[in-house]
């Protein structure tokens, strides 16, 4: 009958035929995870902390994150919540984390980059962290911001698809100086030279350098100007004349003793001495530049560089000892400037520097600096128990997503950290111990699997989680298709959460797990934390082996099994004439005088 109906006990109880083996494996089998090390979310639409704090650790959970993501929603939690949250943890021994808000630690808005505003999100991370210690002030409490956000970023090839000197299909640069965002992508230039027209292909990389090349030499062709209209008013000015000028600026001569025609000739040199002022203004604002990028590259060849070319302008224009008679004369007089300046521009036209660079490159340099400054803050006021600073990888298409960038963001805030750390009199030592301790990754393995639809593989997805073990934390769960930032429960999608765990080894199960399921909280208004168990295939009890969440559709109807209703309910049997009415009370049927039969869902009388 069974067969005939389609269907076999094996179906119906896929559970007591095989207890001690995983009736499934999905992309995210992973059976060593334990129910203990993944958490749940709160609700960041609600001021309610406290109780879905509540709801959220009756489904099982071990830790909460209360999700902050909306920069206004922690300042609507008042302290009184803050405080009976705490006290709630530690009444049923649970871990809380906090994410903090998602801002944009470089200081990027949608006006472009500024120093003040990177400065503000600093404070406001700083706020946040001190905040959140409250939630533990005994323990290194986490708190995760991301890398990056509302923050375009460079569209890498896949590495499978690179070619030498082309890493990048797009990438977005930055002006260093005034933080304005170009897109930069292949481009085909034809150029003259012949009959047949040449055509060349500009790689993003070659057209940055082009800009980089360009506005350089623009901006040195407007010093050339201004020097050469000086030089120019000086060919028809008497050394005499120069002599004279300088000689009644410095009080040698008396006014009166100026005839109407030397007058004439000393306003000349006054007007060649204007235009050398403008030329000068420029040239120190061009060297500024390049000295600011070059100690921003921390590169010192070019800073030594810089340093003699500033010495030999010096004694040229006599800058360096303006107080000698002989300097004086040099200073005041325009030819000398001109000339100096001519050496000059020459100098820094051979070492342009790099204004525009990829925003990755740019977006490391300010948010480490931020992070690391945020984080010795809390660290100077906490000590042992300061929280724990985690850096996530934003959705794929936001600067900073890659492994590799999230690794070299959160070296570059410990370096930022023992910094601070040693300038306040800590040993080298003790701070990169510390910066190692409070801040570290959060891998979102939801996140990454986004390059999927950048062309990277599912096996170059795994190895970007695989760069950021060193660093790692914390660990994200969502699952999606690769295309959109959906948040499904693992095991819904095609995440290959199991490599990745491969990949990460002990340093991603040590790591704490947290479910970000927006979108089934949002339709399905139930936790997820069961679907998450069942799709990683959790052991059921603490020693890590069998029965794993997997095998439980065996005994009870899930969502993962694919049923949407108990078998063979009881109207089945009274629409096809075999219910339990006849049946034996031994069996199941009904007992005489009472109501209903043991298998109708009713109390036996």
């Amino acid at each position: 009958m069974g067969e005939k109906a389609g269907y076999t006990i094996s179906n119906l109880y896929q559970g007591g035929y095989s207890s001690f083996k995983p009736s499934y494996a999905s992309s995210s089998y992973d059976p060593k995870i334990s129910a203990g090390s993944i958490g749940l979310t709160t609700d960041p639409r609600t001021m309610n902390l406290l109780a879905d704090v509540s709801q959220k650790l009756s489904s099982g959970v071990k830790y909460v994150d209360v999700t902050a993501v909306s920069p206004d929603y922690f300042d609507n939690i008042s302290k009184q919540q803050t405080k009976e949250v705490r006290r709630l943890a530690k009444l049923t021994g649970v871990d809380v984390d906090v994410h903090g808000p998602v801002i944009n630690p470089a200081g990027f808005t949608q006006n472009g980059w500024s120093e003040s505003e990177r400065e503000l999100t600093e404070k406001k991370i700083v706020n946040t962290l001190m905040r959140s210690h409250e939630l533990n002030p005994d323990g290194n409490i986490h708190v995760n911001f991301h890398s990056s956000e509302g923050l375009p970023g460079s569209q890498p090839f896949a590495p499978s698809k690179r070619k030498e000197g082309e890493e990048y299909k797009t990438i977005i640069a930055v002006n260093r100086e005034t933080g304005r965002l170009i897109p930069l992508e292949s481009d085909v230039q034809y150029t003259p030279g012949g009959e047949k027209v040449e055509a060349r292909t500009l790689t993003p990389e070659k057209r940055m350098e082009s800009l980089n090349h360009t506005e350089w030499e623009n901006s040195l062709f407007q010093v050339e100007v201004s020097r050469e209209n000086a030089e120019r008013i000086m060919q028809d000015v008497h050394p005499l004349i120069v002599a004279r000028n300088i000689a009644l600026k410095t009080g040698q001569l008396n006014p009166e003793e100026i005839s109407r025609d030397e007058a004439a000739q000393i306003k000349k040199v006054d007007s060649a001495m204007e235009f050398i002022k403008q030329a000068r203004l420029s040239a120190d604002s061009l060297f500024s530049k390049a000295y600011k990028v070059a100690e921003a590259d921390k590169d010192n060849e070019k800073i030594e560089l810089l340093r003699k070319i500033s010495k030999r302008y010096g004694e040229v224009t006599g800058l360096d000892k303006i107080e000698d008679k002989k300097n004086v004369e040099k200073y005041l007089n325009p030819k000398v400037h001109a000339d100096a300046l001519f050496e000059l521009m020459q100098n820094l036209e051979r070492i342009p520097p790099k204004t525009y660079v990829p925003v990755e490159e740019f977006a490391i340099e300010k948010g480490a600096k931020t992070y690391g400054n945020a984080a010795f803050t809390a660290y100077k006021k906490f000590k042992d128990t300061a929280p724990t600073l985690v850096i996530e990888n934003p959705p794929a298409g936001q600067a900073l997503a890659t492994g590799g960038e999230i690794k070299k963001i959160v070296e570059e805030s410990r370096k930022q950290f023992v910094s601070n750390a040693v300038k306040e009199g800590m040993s080298q030592k003790q701070a990169q111990k510390e910066a190692e301790k409070l801040i570290g990754a959060t891998w979102d393995v939801g996140h990454a699997n986004m390059l999927r639809k950048f062309g990277y593989s599912q096996e170059e997805t795994i190895e970007e989680a695989a760069k950021v073990k060193s660093v790692l934390k914390h660990i994200h769960l969502s699952d999606n298709f690769g295309m959109e930032h959906t948040e499904l429960p693992m095991g819904m999608g095609n995440v290959p959460f199991k490599e990745i765990m491969a990949k990460l080894g002990e340093k991603g199960y040590e790591a704490k797990k947290l479910i970000e399921a927006g979108q089934w909280w949002a339709q399905m208004k139930s936790p997820p934390f069961q679907e998450t168990l069942e799709g990683i295939g959790s052991p059921v009890y603490s020693m890590k082996m069998a029965p794993h969440w997997d095998q439980a559709p065996g005994l009870y109807q899930g969502y993962s099994d694919g049923l949407t209703g108990a078998w063979l309910p009881q109207i089945n049997y009274e629409t096809f004439g075999t219910g339990f009415s006849r049946l034996p009370s031994d069996l199941g049927g009904a007992r005489p005088g009472a109501q209903g039969s043991r298998m109708s869902g009713r109390g036996m009388e």
